[in-house]
């Protein structure tokens, strides 16, 4: 069974254009080419840039957010009531009002301190800003890296000027020693980032992030293996490009370093609408889908490659839209609007108007008891207490 899964996976047709088989990929001590066992190097890999992570996180980024000022805010916490762990850990963490009036009649409690038990419940388990600081710093020193390790790579490739080039005497195209240490190291990051999901900042676009996460380790692996080596490159040095800017603009925004981070973030969303819906479309969509079929006709690689493309592209759409957005709000308030993507912490609001209306009844009865007990001397007038004030303005004498 396993065997004629694998013969049925690694069928030529499946990787290969029309005329190119296995054995025209064999390699030589001169030339090499692409070959999927390798990318099981990334596996181990990975887990080392997760050891590396929480090294720099530790060492590194943590100190470093304390003397640059970020401070994590003081959380009330939900005291301890069995009844509303088992359900919030079990059931629900949002609970509608009929399941919340039900525990209330369970645990004896007012509707009222049972939902503030859920909120403050929740913003417990919502990350910290010096999580998030931490997790920023690592992404924005990967990114830079990559990004730059990218360009050491590709300046002298014929294909970074000249797109069609990709394609020349494709797939018979060797593998270069830099270009392999490229791709395992983009492959392992993102490896690394499915390994640490459960742990990372979870913003509202989860799910995206997630088929991003896919659809990216999908688009390497499967463009080493079909020797996509050269298009897959500009896909990855295109990406790290805007992502250079994104994660310090999170860092300034959490250092409340608000020009800093409005200025970054303008430049952020000007270099992500360019690379994004300008560069990609062209550089690789346009390439991968018509200069290819210069060479060869086209394949079930062909095809799924594509596919895989235009996945990542409707991603870019709505990342943009977000971005687009919080631009448009930019220019009309004059400030940056809070990323839409994150998941805000919620008030104790029935807390702040209890605390409210006591300040104002507070505030009314030193009013009332000045103004009763005490009396204002205007040109030899009685005390106030001895007269008794009327509507229209009119004081009649007792």
């Amino acid at each position: 069974m396993a065997r004629s899964l694998h013969e049925w996976l690694w069928q030529h047709e499946f990787w290969l254009p029309p005329g190119i088989t296995w054995e025209d990929m064999q390699e030589s001590e001169d030339v090499h080419y692409p070959q999927p066992r390798d990318l099981l190097l990334s596996i181990p890999f990975a887990f080392i840039l997760v050891v590396i992570r929480c090294g720099f996180e530790r060492a590194i980024a943590l100190p470093l957010s304390s003397k640059l000022g970020v401070r994590d805010k003081q959380r009330p916490k939900a005291q301890p009531n069995p009844v509303l762990e088992t359900f919030y850990s079990m059931r629900c963490k949002n609970p509608e009002e009929g399941e919340l009036i039900s525990l209330a009649k369970q645990c004896d409690l007012p509707v009222r301190k049972v939902e503030r038990w859920f909120r403050r419940r929740r913003n417990t388990d919502r990350p910290s800003l010096s999580k998030k600081f931490c997790e920023a710093c690592w992404r924005f020193t990967f990114y830079l890296i990559s990004f730059f390790t990218g360009l050491a790579v590709l300046y002298d490739k014929p294909w970074l000027w000249d797109h069609r080039e990709c394609w020349t005497g494709y797939p018979q195209q060797p593998l270069q020693p830099s270009l392999f240490w490229y791709y395992l190291l983009e492959l392992s990051f993102y490896w690394s980032l499915v390994f640490t999901l459960p742990f990372d900042v979870k913003r509202k676009d989860f799910k995206e992030q997630i088929v991003h996460h896919a659809a990216t380790i999908f688009l390497i692996s499967f463009s080493y293996c079909a020797n996509y080596i050269r298009i897959g490159t500009l896909v990855m040095v295109i990406h790290d490009a805007s992502d250079c800017f994104l994660e310090p603009t999170k860092i300034f925004n959490y250092m409340k370093w608000k020009k800093t981070c409005d200025s970054l973030f303008m430049i952020f969303s000007a270099v992500f609408l360019i690379s994004r819906l300008v560069i990609f479309p062209y550089t690789v969509l346009y390439n991968t889908y018509y200069y290819s079929m210069e060479i060869f006709q086209p394949f079930f690689g062909y095809y799924f490659m594509n596919a895989l493309l235009i996945i990542l592209q409707l991603l870019h759409v709505f990342w943009s839209c977000l971005i687009i957005h919080m631009v448009y709000k930019f220019i009309l308030q004059g400030s940056m609007e809070k990323d839409m993507r994150s998941d805000t912490e919620e008030s104790d609001k029935d807390e702040e108007r209890e605390k409210m209306r006591e300040k104002e009844k507070n505030g009314i009865t030193y009013f009332s008891n000045v103004t009763s007990n005490n009396y204002i001397q205007r040109n030899g007038s009685e005390p106030l207490n001895n007269r008794t004030h009327l509507t229209n303005g009119h004081v009649k004498e007792r």
